[in-house]
């Protein structure tokens, strides 16, 4: 309970305070909703009174009049009050969702890699909707409906406070029985985003491997897998609704209980004479109108319990924090000859993984190309991914131009670090947009020289648009070829000068591969270079080779010194070279 009242705490400061004017105005057309909403109770008692028993002619256009302006004042602030607290909300929402992306966006890799692209769809979208309901509908509800309330037990006791203390009973009995449906409620509605995390995340996948469903012909199984997930989620979905409905034959019979013991209950008060009829339709009418409001509060703790769950799951990442920060504090990373060096350097993704690299040095002089060769699951990549620290080492140092990068600032280190993989990223956008993303504010003439110097302007000539051509989803409309030129392009633009290869030419067929080979060495003329390759066609160039085995350097040189002193080198280059 504690940690729920800090939670709603921290939701009002960081997010529902700086709209309070909205809030507060909200608020007093809630008042002007429940004064004109007890105005309409209480006008029942004089236009009995006055027009139907004493036939009093006098009010009989007044009271009709009045009671059109409650019911039109009542309307019109409802609406007013609810146009606000949906802006409130939208904003709220939009809020919530900037912070998670300004998390995500420079989250540590290794957070990201963690956790499905799906699981993060959903908490942006049915978490952020959930909390977003707790702190704009809930507020408003608990002032519109507690002060429409007040006002009708006001107007209730007013005419008779005997059947008001009555009538009062069925305000607890509610409450208790939505306190129970709001136990069973939290426990649905979280097992409703979990599986709504589920499903989203079935459909990124499903999409993500549309051909590779189609090559294995498992259409059926995904139909039949799709619509297991999507019945689940269904099924949440419904018993939510069922279980937040249960509510209504509950209020509605103890509705049903309490009128009928008022009914009685008057019959006797009016024999004796201690009630009169117009008083008595007052009453009732206050008593139905309040049947709402009791029944909103009632089931308030429900919309509660649902954000609660959500900002549980959203703010962890709002505050996430990270362990690779940029800190404008440290010095720039000051580039000269841009030689690299790792010392003693050792690395395990987590403390439940293996050691993955074990006491690594490196010396990579700087504007050489270095290679890296080895089997798959030697270290090859995680060097790589160390250099630009998209992770942090576990001891050792690595060191660029004799500077520390954990001391210098992440932001300097990285600006002058290019990578070209094999997995070639795009974006759905155009060419020259996908191109200019290492440089937002290139000129066409840069862009289109980086294109020209990669050989991608030949077929970006031919495309329908050109350079203002949409690709799609990573470059689905593009072949292999044209993908990995336009990252080489994307490097060239850069212009940085660290180079890093993930078997930047392995998916290239051989008519492209030595265009590429050329786009290349152009790319990485004297800058320092460190490339992965599975072809050794690929590493015959490097000045320095290093031989990986099971995150080990076991071997170093040129290729004509491991040839005669590797036997893994000597066994790898005689599977790809002479066979």
């Amino acid at each position: 309970m504690k940690n729920d009242i800090s939670i709603l705490k921290r939701l009002y400061e960081d997010y529902t305070k700086r709209y309070i004017k909205n809030i507060i105005f909200a608020v007093l057309l809630s008042v002007i909703v429940a004064g004109s909403t007890s105005s309409i109770a209480y006008l029942l008692d004089p236009a009995i009174k006055k027009i139907f028993l004493e036939k009093d002619q006098t009010l009989l256009f007044l009271i009709p009049i009045a009671i059109v302006f409650a019911f039109a004042a009542k309307g019109t602030s409802l609406y007013g009050a609810k146009v606000l607290m949906i802006k409130v909300a939208a904003k709220v929402k939009a809020d919530v969702q900037k912070d998670m992306i300004k998390a995500l966006v420079v989250a540590d890799t290794k957070f990201i890699e963690k956790r499905h692209t799906g699981k993060f769809i959903s908490s942006l979208t049915n978490d952020t909707a959930m909390l977003t309901n707790l702190v704009s509908t809930a507020i408003l509800n608990v002032f519109k409906d507690s002060l429409t309330l007040i006002g009708l037990l006001g107007v209730m006791f007013y005419q008779n406070w005997k059947l008001s203390m009555l009538a009062i009973i069925m305000i607890p009995l509610a409450s208790i029985a939505a306190k129970s449906l709001g136990k069973r409620m939290s426990k649905v509605s979280t097992e409703l985003l979990e599986m709504t995390g589920f499903f989203t995340t079935h459909l990124v996948e499903l999409f993500k491997n549309h051909k590779i469903m189609k090559i294995f012909q498992n259409e059926s199984f995904e139909k039949s897998r799709s619509k297991s997930k999507i019945d689940g989620v269904a099924g949440k979905g419904e018993k939510i609704q069922i279980v937040f409905n249960r509510a209504t034959p509950i209020m509605e019979t103890l509705t049903g209980i309490m009128i009928a013991v008022l009914i009685y209950y008057s019959g006797t008060l009016i024999n004796k004479n201690e009630l009169d009829i117009n008083n008595f339709f007052s009453f009732l009418a206050a008593m139905m109108l309040a049947y709402q409001p009791v029944r909103s509060l009632a089931t308030l703790n429900i919309a509660v319990n649902q954000g609660l769950i959500a900002a549980k799951r959203v703010l962890p990442v709002v505050d996430l924090k990270n362990e690779i920060n940029n800190d404008p504090a440290l010095p720039n990373l000051e580039i000269s000859k841009a030689d690299i060096v790792f010392k003693d350097t050792n690395f395990t993704y987590s403390k439940e993984d293996n050691i993955v690299l074990k006491s690594i040095n490196l010396n990579i002089k700087g504007g050489k190309m270095t290679a890296l060769v080895g089997h798959s699951g030697a270290g090859k990549s995680t060097i790589l991914n160390l250099i630009p620290r998209f992770y942090d080492i576990d001891n050792g140092d690595i060191f660029i131009d004799n500077q520390s990068i954990y001391k210098t600032n992440t932001f300097s280190l990285r600006k002058n670090i290019s990578l070209v993989s094999q997995e070639t990223t795009l974006f759905d956008d155009t060419v020259k947009n996908n191109v200019a993303y290492a440089k937002l504010n290139a000129t066409d003439q840069e862009i289109e020289k980086a294109c020209k110097d990669s050989f991608a302007n030949e077929f970006i000539e031919k495309l329908p648009e050109k350079y203002n051509t949409m690709i799609g989803e990573n470059g689905v409309r593009l072949s292999g070829g044209e993908k990995q030129r336009l990252s080489i392009a994307r490097a060239m633009l850069k212009k940085s000068p660290i180079i890093l290869l993930d078997e930047a030419t392995s998916s290239l067929d051989a008519e492209t591969e030595s265009k590429i080979q050329n786009a290349i060495t152009m790319l990485t003329k004297n800058k320092t270079t460190i490339v992965i390759a599975h072809r050794l066609s690929t590493v015959l160039k490097a000045e320095k080779i290093y031989v990986l085995e099971t995150g080990k350097v076991v071997a170093e040189g040129n290729h004509e010194y491991l040839l005669s002193n590797s036997d893994i080198y000597k066994n790898f280059y005689d599977k790809q070279i002479r066979n």
